[in-house]
């Protein structure tokens, strides 16, 4: 227990703990994306899936109970970095703009909450109904056509899964660099491929509302 408390209080243990739940939040958001995009492949498709994945409530409200205890770990971790950086330097920087803070790393404070309150409108639209302008219980389809034809819904959606794209390049960025892979030579290599796989979480999420919305899917 003094070993786990120790390793918490310092800044790297809070980095490590990032970072572990980073990678299953990462992983969460990848099989999230992949399921989502049958909504190419139809109503049935799509109702059928998400049918599956109501049908055993023990295994969903586990996986979901995994899922919000990383987030909460993720987010607390990150506000008490942010917070012990700050007081560490309680004069800021006249000019601060070294080049290995991009605008990915200057902006994860405020991308994390708003992708928070994200999850929590997307809760509300497609899993509770209350955000949802014609919400059918159990017609996921419909459902998502019902949200993303109206132009400010999709909107926002877009607008999220960008900065969901941001804060993903950053973290998985900072992932190899939190457990020592950063050696020089590599350093090229795992920009892009968090380039790369933020690039394809971004498209292939931002891809769904602007198909409904403009007409693409129906």
């Amino acid at each position: 227990m003094k070993l786990i408390t120790g390793l918490y209080g310092s800044t790297l243990g809070k980095k490590i703990l990032m970072a572990v739940t980073g990678i299953i939040l990462f992983g969460f958001v990848t099989a999230h994306m992949i399921g989502n995009l049958q909504l190419y492949q139809g109503a049935e498709v799509l109702n059928h899936y998400a049918e599956l994945l109501q049908s055993n409530r023990l295994v969903l409200w586990s996986f979901r109970s995994v899922l919000l205890f990383c987030v909460a770990v993720h987010v607390l971790a990150a506000v008490q970095l942010w917070l012990r950086n700050r007081s560490s330097r309680p004069v800021r920087y006249r000019v601060f703009n070294p080049p290995a803070v991009d605008y990915a790393a200057r902006t994860m404070v405020w991308s994390g909450p708003i992708v928070l309150l994200f999850i929590m409108y997307h809760l509300s639209d497609f899993t509770i109904g209350w955000a949802n302008p014609d919400f059918v219980r159990g017609d996921v389809y419909h459902n998502v056509i019902s949200s993303f034809r109206v132009w400010w819904i999709a909107g926002i959606y877009m607008l999220a899964n960008l900065l969901l794209a941001i804060h993903l390049y950053h973290g998985l960025w900072s992932l190899f660099q939190t457990f020592g892979w950063d050696h020089p030579r590599f350093g090229g290599v795992r920009r892009w491929i968090a380039i790369a796989f933020a690039v394809a979480i971004g498209a292939g999420n931002i891809s769904m509302p602007l198909a409904v919305l403009t007409g693409l899917v129906r």
